[in-house]
């Protein structure tokens, strides 16, 4: 199994602990064996905290995985995850990629709905919290069943000092949890690895959405669902190109 690790911000120490933390989490879950080839975004936000960044981080991603995956650089991925919460460009990237796209949080939601009837997902950066909950309702989970919260540290705030954060963040998941919540999902990038640390500080189960996101993208039956056919476009780089015309055949 060859996984593409795709981190959709541009700061190469998140595509770094996001590495680190996915050679550590396969043994530690039990999943196969594999090959994982981390990539960064790139152009757009260093952490992307804003709806503009996400935008422009949607072009970034398509950009990254024409390079790495289309038909300038075949180099025989079996699956891509993009490691970002946001997901940005994923959809479209399912259009026209031959091979399954997975996101962190998708990945995460369905994980933790299977634990618990009511969820939570708590990030860094109060502004994901509208960013995220329309990101839940457009796939049908309203409030009744995903929460979101937020802490004021930014996710590259997070990474840059763990350690600092692991007070606020027990105190939002055990908020969360007084509200409903059976499960808690720490999400985002930048707190890739802090679950397993934030765990005996939380009264409910707390997941990684980057261990979801590694359990789903490496699962056996996991399929790359039809491409939708492209219209002509301009402008654009060479290998993304290259890859929206090789979708529209």
């Amino acid at each position: 199994m060859r996984l593409l690790l795709l981190n959709g911000n541009t700061d190469p120490a998140i595509t770094d602990l996001l590495a680190a933390r996915a050679a550590e989490a396969l043994p530690r879950l039990g999943l196969p064996p594999a090959e994982i080839i981390p990539a960064t975004a790139p152009f757009g936000a260093r952490y992307i905290a804003t709806r503009a960044a996400v935008a422009i981080a949607g072009h970034a991603v398509l950009a990254a995985l024409a390079e790495h995956v289309g038909p300038a650089n075949p180099r025989g991925f079996d699956a891509a995850l993009i490691a970002c919460f946001g997901e940005p460009g994923i959809e479209a990237a399912r259009e026209v990629l031959p091979i399954p796209v997975h996101g962190l949080a998708e990945a995460s939601i369905t994980a933790a709905l299977h634990i618990a009837p009511r969820i939570a997902l708590l990030t860094g950066g109060a502004a994901w919290v509208p960013m995220l909950q329309d990101f839940a309702l457009v796939r049908g989970h309203g409030p009744d069943r995903v929460l979101v919260r937020g802490v004021a540290p930014t996710g590259d705030m997070i990474a840059r000092d763990p350690d600092g954060a692991l007070a606020i963040l027990a105190a939002a998941a055990n908020d969360a949890a007084a509200d409903g919540a059976g499960v808690v999902v720490l999400g985002g990038a930048g707190l890739a690895g802090l679950a397993q640390r934030l765990a005996p500080m939380v009264r409910v189960p707390v997941l990684d959405s980057l261990d979801c996101g590694l359990a789903e993208a490496l699962a056996a039956t996991a399929m790359a669902p039809p491409r939708a056919v492209q219209a002509p476009q301009a402008g654009l780089a060479p290998s993304l190109d290259r890859l929206l015309a090789a979708a529209a055949r």
